[in-house]
């Protein structure tokens, strides 16, 4: 596999020093970004709130300006609030996850689908945060709360020799292809891992994941050329993937996101999820 890393470097000055502020920054914005849908549409918060690039999935991906800009406001409401935040301890980029809900007819309707989302947000040269990639999962249904919480060492690895993830994400799909991916990930996993995969709430920590993977018998082919985005000590990765069974035969193709940190001198996988795509 190919892999192209970019590593973003911060033109704002004094941002390593104030990581912690960012990250309730970003939680802020996802807040804010979830109340515009509440309070003016869907349509309108997508438009404010993703970067030009922004990116999401529909289920492949397509750039989120162009998906609404054309789209009528729907009376819908798609509910969510962050649980889980990091940043990168230059305070560039960052990502929240939580549970979402929708109701069909509004807020006063009942919630029909749930599931978690995860959104990589990006600093952007005005200061604020917009996001660049939208991501999630359906699962039964997970209430939505006020609250959340960050790894204990968010902000604090500073990565100054700037260890590039692409030499630990190639070993891993490598390890994926030939060993399978039990082994891949009980080799690169963090402990604090978060594993996603439709139609199930997230497994969260490395025993939960592996627990989880080692049900899986089918073999893993992950798209061939990937490019990383990464600042300091964090990164992510989102490709496309295929599974097969034993016999070769294709049983399901999807989208992937990755989000790695570098923690005590290594790359470690912290956020995995796998969004299949719907068989027509």
């Amino acid at each position: 596999m190919k892999i192209i890393f970019t590593f973003l470097m911060t033109i704002f000055a004094g941002v390593s020093l104030s990581a912690q502020s960012s990250l309730e920054k970003v939680v802020e914005t996802e807040r804010s970004f979830a109340r515009t849908a509440a309070e003016k549409n869907t349509r309108a918060a997508f438009l404010e709130f993703s970067a030009v690039d922004g990116i999401q999935f529909n289920p492949n991906p397509i750039n989120s300006r162009e998906f609404w800009k054309d789209r009528p406001a729907a009376p819908s409401l798609l509910a969510w609030t962050p649980q889980f935040a990091d940043i990168s301890s230059n305070g560039v980029i960052g990502y929240t996850t939580g549970p979402w809900e929708f109701r069909p007819k509004g807020k006063g309707d009942t919630p029909t689908s749930f599931g978690h989302y995860v959104t990589l947000w990006q600093k952007q040269l005005d200061g604020n945060f917009r996001f660049v990639l939208d991501i999630g999962i359906s699962h039964p249904v997970v209430p939505l709360v006020n609250s959340w919480t960050s790894p204990t060492d968010s902000g604090k690895e500073l990565n100054e020799n700037k260890v590039s993830a692409a030499d630990a994400s190639t070993q891993f799909f490598e390890m994926a292809d030939k060993s399978g991916l039990e082994k891949a990930y009980k080799a690169f996993a963090g402990e604090d891992i978060r594993l996603y995969r439709e139609g199930k709430v997230p497994f969260i920590g490395k025993k939960n994941t592996l627990a989880e993977l080692k049900k899986s018998k089918f073999k893993i082919k992950f798209a061939k050329r990937s490019i990383f985005t990464g600042a300091a000590d964090l990164a992510y990765l989102s490709n496309a993937y295929t599974l097969f069974d034993k016999t070769g035969k294709e049983v399901e193709k999807g989208n992937f996101l990755q989000i790695w940190k570098f923690r005590k001198g290594s790359w470690r996988i912290v956020l995995d999820l796998f969004n299949p795509i719907p068989k027509t």
